[in-house]
C-alpha cells in the first residue's frame, strides 16, 4: 500500500468516525430533549388534573372555613364576642390558613411554581398526610412507603415474568397440545383485576381455612426474633403477591407464547431444523435472541411499574405501600403527594426509555443509534 493510499484511508476513517460521532451525539441530544419535554408536559398535566384545574382550591377553602368555624365555636370566649368581632376573627383565621397553604396566590401562578420545584425534585410538604415520624415532607412519606411496595411488587412481578417466559417457551414447543389449549382458554381470566382475586383468596385462605392472615404486613405486635419476623412477613406476603401473579399469569403466558411462535415459524428456523441443529440451540439462537428486545422492554417496564404499586390491591390487604398511599392522597385531595409520586415515576420512565434505546443497540445488531 502506497503512502497516498494510507493517508487517504486514514482520512476516510476520520470522516466516518466524525460522521458516526455526530449522528450519535445529535440523536442522544434530541432524544434527551424530547424525553425531558414529555416529562414536563406530563407533570404539568398531572398538576392540573390533580387540582381539577383549580377547583380543588374551592374545596380546600370550604374545608378551611368549616374547620375554623368549628374550632372557634367550641370556644366560650368566642361566643361571648359581638357578631362583628366574631366575623373579623373568622375571616382573619381563614386568611392565615389560606396564606399557609398558598391559596392566596392565583392557581395558574402556583401551578408553574409547583412545576419548577417538581422538576428539581423539590417535592415540598403534604397538605394533610404525614410520615410515621410526623413529618409532612413528601419525600419522607414516599420513601417510608417504598420498601413495602418494592417487596410486594418486586416479588410478584419477578415471579410472574420468570414463570410466564419459561412456561411460554415450553408451550411454544408443543403448539396445539392440551396445556396450550388450556392456557388459551384461561387467558381471559386476566381481565379481572388483582384485587378481585385478592378478595377471593382472603375468603378462602383467611376466612374459611384460617391458614393465612386477612391483611397487614406483620403480626401485631411484630415478633422480636429475626426468624419469626421474616416468617411473619412472608406469611402476610402470600395473599397479596398471589393475587397479583394470578391476575396476569395466563395472559402473560399467552402473550409470550405468541411471540415465540411467530419467530419459531420463520424460514431460518426451518432451515436450522433441516440442518439438524439441536432444539435448544435453535431456541437460544433463533427464537430467544430475536425476541430479546421485547423481553428486555417488558422486564424494564415491569421494574419501573413497581414504583406505582398496586393501588386498590394494597388498600384491600391494608399493605402500607405506595399504592395505598396514593389512594389515601387522592381521597384527601393531597395534591403534593399525588404529584410527587407521579414526578418520580415520570423520571423513571424517561430514563428507562432512554436506556432501552442504548440496550437495543447492544442486543440487536439490526438497530443503530440515530439510524
Amino acid at each position: 500500500m502506497t503512502v497516498e493510499s494510507q493517508v487517504s484511508s486514514k482520512a476516510v476513517d476520520r470522516t466516518k468516525f466524525k460522521s458516526t460521532f455526530g449522528r450519535v451525539f445529535w440523536y442522544v441530544f434530541l432524544r434527551l430533549l424530547t424525553l425531558f419535554a414529555t416529562v414536563v408536559v406530563g407533570i404539568y398535566l398531572t398538576i392540573m388534573i390533580a387540582n381539577m384545574g383549580g377547583y380543588v382550591d374551592n374545596i380546600m377553602r370550604s374545608q378551611i372555613r368549616e374547620r375554623v368555624n368549628t374550632q372557634l365555636n367550641s370556644s366560650i370566649t368566642f361566643k361571648l364576642m359581638d357578631s362583628d368581632k366574631r366575623k373579623a376573627m373568622v375571616n382573619e383565621r381563614i386568611a392565615l390558613e389560606e396564606q399557609r397553604l398558598g391559596l392566596n396566590t392565583p392557581f395558574v401562578i402556583r401551578s408553574f411554581r409547583f412545576l419548577s420545584r417538581a422538576l428539581t425534585l423539590n417535592l415540598g410538604n403534604a397538605t394533610y398526610m404525614t410520615a410515621d415520624s410526623g413529618s409532612r415532607q413528601v419525600r419522607l412519606i414516599l420513601t417510608e412507603r417504598l420498601p413495602p411496595t418494592l417487596l410486594l411488587m418486586g416479588t410478584s412481578q419477578l415471579l410472574l415474568f420468570v414463570l410466564s417466559v419459561i412456561i411460554a417457551l415450553n408451550l411454544s414447543r408443543k403448539y396445539g397440545g392440551f396445556w396450550d389449549k388450556v392456557t388459551i382458554a384461561l387467558s381471559p381470566t386476566s381481565a379481572a383485576p388483582p384485587w378481585f382475586y385478592g378478595i377471593f383468596l382472603i375468603l378462602i385462605f383467611a376466612a374459611v381455612l384460617r391458614v393465612l392472615p386477612f391483611s397487614g404486613m406483620l403480626d401485631v405486635p411484630p415478633p422480636d426474633s429475626k426468624w419469626l419476623y421474616t416468617l411473619s412477613l412472608l406469611k402476610h406476603l402470600i395473599l397479596p403477591a398471589g393475587s397479583l401473579v394470578i391476575s396476569g399469569f395466563f395472559l402473560s403466558i399467552y402473550t409470550w407464547r405468541t411471540f415465540f411462535l411467530i419467530y419459531s415459524s420463520e424460514d431460518y428456523v426451518e432451515m436450522a431444523k433441516a440442518k439438524g441443529v439441536v432444539d435448544r440451540d435453535i431456541e437460544r439462537r433463533y427464537i430467544l435472541r430475536p425476541t430479546l428486545p421485547n423481553i428486555v422492554t417488558s422486564f424494564a417496564l415491569s421494574l419501573i411499574g413497581i414504583w406505582t404499586g398496586a393501588t386498590i390491591t394494597e388498600t384491600v390487604f391494608i399493605w402500607p405501600g405506595l399504592g395505598r398511599t396514593l389512594y389515601t392522597a387522592i381521597g384527601l385531595f393531597d395534591v403534593p403527594v399525588i404529584v410527587g409520586d407521579t414526578i418520580i415515576f415520570a423520571y423513571l420512565l424517561a430514563i428507562t426509555v432512554f436506556v432501552l434505546d442504548i440496550v437495543y443497540v447492544l442486543i440487536d445488531p439490526r438497530v443503530k443509534v440515530g439510524g
